[in-house]
């Protein structure tokens, strides 16, 4: 049977579009992510996406934090989208 969710990372998400973390990619997992807030369970929003591959502005849900991400860490972080 075909696996029914699809496996998304935070550089996929749409602006305003909102998910959950649910993990990461890689193993080896900045302590960056965790001091941001990023850990499973964390609801967040994509807010904007700067043009040419810039940074993504993310706001953390729970706590009304507004962020900014290299595309390249966001690919690392897991998602469901709600």
């Amino acid at each position: 049977m075909k696996n029914l969710t699809e496996e998304y990372s935070l550089k996929d998400l749409k602006i305003g579009e909102l998910a959950e973390v649910t993990g990461y990619k890689t193993e080896d997992i900045p302590a960056k992510f965790y001091e941001m807030g990023f850990i499973p369970g964390t609801k967040l929003q994509v807010k904007n996406k700067a043009p040419f591959g810039g940074p993504i502005c993310i706001s953390i849900i729970s706590n009304k934090s507004v962020l900014a991400l290299r595309r390249s860490e966001a690919d690392k972080i897991l998602i469901n989208k709600k």
